[in-house]
């Protein structure tokens, strides 16, 4: 039953693994030099959470979390990120994303910090969560 289970989460892992290069690969050539982030100091998370964002969601993380971020349980537990309070803070998911937590891999780690920044935002800004203080990449940059 162990090894039914090792094997299990490894394919689990590998599965993602290959999602998120996917949707990495993706992005990465959806990306430009000029960047939302450039904006004004007044720009909210909604903006900021654009397009790459969804996608990035879409790709990677609702797998897991579901397309209606409602989170799941079976094999694992996925939590929810809609109207999830532990968002509130930016730096948490963003925190998150980057180390891992639980079974959770660190997925972050293959990404820029641009799209760090732009799928925690976009989590952050839809689902029923109202955040919109906006996650930078600076700061998923001193989160590395």
């Amino acid at each position: 039953m162990r090894g039914t289970m090792n094997r299990k989460l490894t394919l689990t892992l590998i599965t993602g693994c290959l999602a998120l290069t996917g949707a990495l690969t993706a992005s990465a050539g959806a990306q430009t030099a000029a960047s939302p982030v450039g904006a004004d100091a007044d720009s909210s998370a909604t903006a900021l959470a654009g397009p790459a964002g969804e996608e990035t969601y879409q790709k990677v993380c609702a797998a897991c979390h579901m397309p209606d971020a409602k989170g799941a349980q079976g094999a694992g537990f996925y939590p929810a990120l809609a109207g999830n309070s532990r968002l509130r803070s930016g730096t948490y998911p963003a925190y998150v994303l980057l180390n891992g937590m639980n079974g959770m891999p660190p997925l972050g780690q293959d990404m820029t910090d641009e799209q760090v920044a732009d799928v925690v935002n976009y989590v952050r800004t839809h689902f029923g969560n109202d955040y919109r203080d906006a996650v930078l990449p600076a700061q998923v940059s001193a989160l590395r």
